[in-house]
C-alpha cells in the first residue's frame, strides 16, 4: 500500500518502520526535524508539511494520522479533505473521542474519500510484537486497509470492530479495563511487600505467569521492572492518565452501566497526583473533633490544641 503516516512520536515513526519492512510504501511527517531525519535513516520518506506527505503518492493512498486528539485531529482532517481525491483514506489512529468519528466520516465522505477510526495498543513493544488493532468503519473499506493492518498486527491481532467510531469506542472501554488491571496488581505488590513474608516481587511475577489465572503480559512488565529496581526508589509515584479512563468512566455514568473498578482506578491516579490533600485534611480535622483522635501538625507548624 501506499502510505503516509503523520505523526512520528514513539507510536507513530515504529508503525511506520513495521510498514515499510512490510513491503509497503511508507512516508511521514512530523514538525519535529530530529523526527524526520530519524525517519529518513529508517526508509521511510519524510514530508516537511501535511500538504507534502499527501502529494508524495498518487491516488488511491492512505494518510494514517498518529497525532493528540481533539483540534490536532480536526484540522489535519479538515486541511486533507480540501487536497485527497476521491478513492483516497483517512485513518484516526490515536486515541480519539469516539463521538468525533462520525463527523470526520461524514465530511470526508462528501467528497468520496473513506474514513476509518483505529484504536491501536501495544505502546514502545509494538515495532516488534506487533499491535492490536481495533477498527471502525465501513466492511469494504476494512478490507481495503487490511494488507496494512495485516502487517501491522500479530496473527489474528486486527478486527473490524463494527461501524464508525466502534473502533475507538472499543479502545477507549480496553484502556478502562487496563487501568483496573493495573490497579489491581499495584495493590497486590503493596500488600505482598507490607507482609512479614517479604517475598522477592520479581519470583511471584515470574510465578504468577506459570499457569495462574492472573498471568498476563502485564506481570511480565512489572517483573522487568523489580528486576531493574526492586524496591522502586528511583520511582515516585505519580501517575498520569491519557484520558481514556476518563471517557470510559463518563459514558458509564451516562449509559447507567456499573463501572466501579475502571472508576476507582481512575480516581487512584487522580491520588497519586496529591500530596497532603484537603480532603485528608478535613479527615483528619473530623478524627479530632469528634473522638480527640491525634493528628500530626505540617510542617513547621505546632498541632493545634
Amino acid at each position: 500500500m501506499r502510505l503516509a503516516m503523520i505523526g512520528l512520536g514513539r507510536m507513530g515513526l515504529n508503525m511506520a518502520t513495521r510498514l515499510r519492512k512490510g513491503g509497503h510504501q511508507v512516508a511521514g511527517f512530523d514538525p519535529s526535524a530530529k523526527a524526520l531525519s530519524q525517519a529518513k535513516r529508517l526508509g521511510i520518506r519524510p514530508a516537511r508539511t501535511l500538504e507534502e506527505a499527501a502529494r508524495l503518492f498518487k491516488s488511491p493512498r492512505v494518510i494514517w494520522l498518529m497525532i493528540p486528539a481533539g483540534r490536532p485531529v480536526w484540522q489535519a482532517v479538515d486541511a486533507l479533505a480540501a487536497r485527497l481525491a476521491a478513492g483516497d483514506m483517512v485513518v484516526d489512529g490515536g486515541n480519539s473521542p469516539y463521538q468525533d468519528a462520525a463527523r470526520h466520516s461524514t465530511l470526508l465522505g462528501r467528497r468520496g474519500i473513506a474514513f476509518m477510526d483505529v484504536g491501536v495498543s501495544g505502546g514502545i513493544w509494538g515495532l516488534r510484537e506487533g499491535y492490536c488493532l481495533m477498527a471502525g468503519g465501513r466492511p469494504h473499506d476494512f478490507r481495503r486497509l487490511e494488507p496494512a493492518l495485516r502487517t501491522l498486527a500479530p496473527k489474528g491481532g486486527y478486527a473490524l470492530a463494527g461501524p464508525t467510531g466502534a473502533g475507538h469506542f472499543t479502545k477507549m472501554v480496553h484502556n478502562g479495563v487496563e487501568y483496573a488491571l493495573m490497579q489491581a496488581y499495584a495493590e497486590g505488590f503493596a500488600l505482598l511487600r507490607s507482609s512479614q513474608f517479604k517475598p522477592d516481587l520479581r519470583n511471584i511475577c515470574r510465578l504468577w505467569n506459570r499457569g495462574s489465572v492472573v498471568r498476563s503480559w502485564l506481570l511480565e512488565l512489572a517483573e522487568a521492572a523489580f528486576n531493574k529496581d526492586p524496591e522502586l526508589k528511583g520511582l515516585r509515584g505519580w501517575v498520569a492518565d491519557s484520558g481514556e479512563g476518563r471517557w470510559t468512566v463518563l459514558d458509564a455514568v451516562q449509559r447507567g452501566v456499573p463501572a466501579p473498578a475502571i472508576t476507582m482506578a481512575l480516581y487512584e491516579r487522580f491520588r497519586s497526583r496529591m500530596r497532603d490533600s484537603f480532603s485528608d485534611k478535613v479527615l483528619a480535622a473530623l478524627r479530632q473533633e469528634f473522638g480527640g483522635h491525634a493528628v500530626r501538625a505540617a510542617a513547621g507548624r505546632r498541632r493545634p490544641r
